[in-house]
């Protein structure tokens, strides 16, 4: 009944079916973890961002990675810009995620001598990328930078490849080691992404609050796979019964078709028998003909 299962066109069928369940079981595990870590990683933002500011050096130090716990905490810094080594960043957005320009870096000296760089905020790329761009002057003198605590960029982190040969002052990546080599002297670990003050004429346009209201679609995602992972046996089964009811079908018809083939054509048990030509009518005659004249009387 079920031997069609056997044939090469189920047995590949099956396979694929029983390969493509834990893929998508898999995949829907993978949505639901991308879920979680977005879930987390709100939750992380809403409490640093709601958390009081802290001076920068209690949560940063030299060559010490910023730990996530850390991210997007304010913080406050006091001290004088170093423009002679301010840089600013390639292919970033603006607030509206749709105009590409530079972010500019400027690095602020503290008291102790070190430095920490601070993200001053977006401006317009303009025509000419080979060149340095017009960057509004930083504040002159001391002055006390609020932002929020960010961790160095790096390629694996961020997924933006640092490319090399790129004009002076220009890079792909806010990272303060890099920095301070360039600088020469001892940086934080991280950055500040400058919260306030606000720059005269609000140029350089200030790097937005990061969304942590939205969780995007990946729960969605996650109970769509998981779905498609049970139809596939359902799928399995349906296709199993049109088969078997198919083929019964046909089996049948071709039976049918085979019994009338052979059955031979109808024909009466008796039947009038042929009688030869003109027998019927001589035996008529026979009965009606006039009697014999009788011999004559001597």
């Amino acid at each position: 009944m079920y031997r069609f299962l056997l044939s090469r066109q189920w047995v590949i069928l099956t396979l694929v079916g029983l390969v493509l369940i834990p893929v998508m079981i898999k995949l829907g595990y993978w949505q639901l973890h991308r879920h979680e870590h977005k879930v987390a990683q709100n939750q992380l933002i809403a409490r640093s961002l709601a958390a009081d500011p802290v001076p920068v050096t209690t949560l940063a130090a030299p060559g010490r990675e910023l730990p996530r716990r850390d991210m997007w905490r304010t913080v406050t810094a006091t001290g004088t810009y170093d423009t002679a080594h301010e840089v600013v960043v390639r292919q970033r957005t603006a607030a509206d995620e749709q105009s590409i320009g530079y972010y500019v870096v400027t690095p602020l000296v503290l008291g102790n001598g070190r430095a920490v760089l601070v993200n001053r905020g977006w401006i317009s790329a303009g025509n000419d990328l080979t060149k340095f761009p017009d960057v509004p002057a930083a504040p002159r003198g001391k002055v006390t930078v609020t932002g929020r605590m960010m961790a160095d960029e790096t390629t694996a982190a961020s997924g933006i490849k640092d490319t090399k040969g790129l004009p002076a002052r220009q890079v792909m990546l806010i990272n303060s080691t890099e920095q301070a080599k360039r600088a020469g002297r001892p940086m934080l670990g991280g950055y500040i992404e400058q919260t306030g003050p606000e720059p005269a004429g609000g140029k350089p346009e200030l790097v937005p609050e990061p969304d942590h209201d939205s969780i995007g679609p990946h729960m969605a995602y996650a109970i769509q796979w998981w779905l498609f992972a049970a139809a596939v046996p359902v799928g399995w089964v349906v296709l199993v019964r049109r088969e078997r009811r198919d083929r019964a079908a046909a089996a049948k018809a071709a039976e049918e078709a085979g019994a009338a083939g052979a059955a031979p054509e109808d024909e009466p048990d008796g039947g009038p028998t042929t009688e030869p030509a003109g027998a019927g009518d001589a035996g008529a005659a026979g009965d009606h003909a006039a009697p014999a004249p009788a011999p004559a009387k001597p």
